[in-house]
C-alpha cells in the first residue's frame, strides 16, 4: 500500500464562493468537522483545531498553518505537526482544497499529502494515514450535507 497522499473528488450543490467559505472559516468548520476551531484564512495564520471538549483530557488540540487562501480557488494548511514549531514540508501534513466550478456547483479536489516525509517508522506512518483515510471519509461526507442544509436554509 502506497502512503503517499489522499485524494478525494466530491461533487457539492454550491457556487465555489460559498464551497471556500465552509472550508476555510471556523464558523462553518466547526459545522462539519473539529468541534472547535480558531484561524484567519490569510497565508501564513496559524490557528488550532480541536476534537471533543478542550478541557477534557482526551481532547485532540491541532495546530494549523494557513499556506495558500485564494477565494474561491484553493484554500490549503499544514497541521499535524509539534507545538513550538514552525510548519514545513517535512514536519508537517498539507490539506488543499481545490474548488473547480462544475455546472451549479462546485467539484471540491481534497488532498492530504506529506505523510511519508515525516520520517515515521512504518507502523506509525501506517496507523496515521489511515486515521486520517477514515476521519476524512467520515467528514467530506458531513461538507457536502453542510452545504446543502446551508444553500436551502431561507
Amino acid at each position: 500500500m502506497e502512503y503517499g497522499s489522499i485524494e478525494r473528488e466530491i461533487h457539492v450543490e454550491a457556487a465555489p464562493e460559498v464551497v471556500y467559505e465552509v472550508v476555510s472559516t471556523p464558523e462553518h468548520l466547526r459545522e462539519w468537522w473539529p468541534d472547535e476551531a480558531e484561524l484567519e484564512p490569510v497565508p501564513g495564520a496559524t490557528g488550532v483545531i480541536s476534537f471533543g471538549d478542550r478541557s477534557a483530557p482526551d481532547a485532540k488540540v491541532v495546530s494549523l498553518t494557513v499556506m495558500e487562501a485564494d477565494p474561491p480557488r484553493r484554500f490549503s494548511f499544514r497541521w499535524v505537526y509539534d507545538e513550538g514549531t514552525t510548519a514545513t514540508s517535512t514536519n508537517s501534513l498539507l490539506v488543499t482544497f481545490d474548488l473547480v466550478p462544475a455546472g451549479a456547483g462546485t467539484l471540491l479536489r481534497f488532498t492530504e499529502t506529506g505523510f511519508r516525509e515525516r520520517g515515521w517508522e512504518a507502523a506509525v506512518l501506517e496507523e496515521a494515514y489511515r486515521d486520517h483515510v477514515t476521519g476524512w471519509d467520515r467528514f467530506l461526507p458531513r461538507l457536502v450535507a453542510y452545504v446543502a442544509r446551508l444553500v436551502s436554509a431561507p
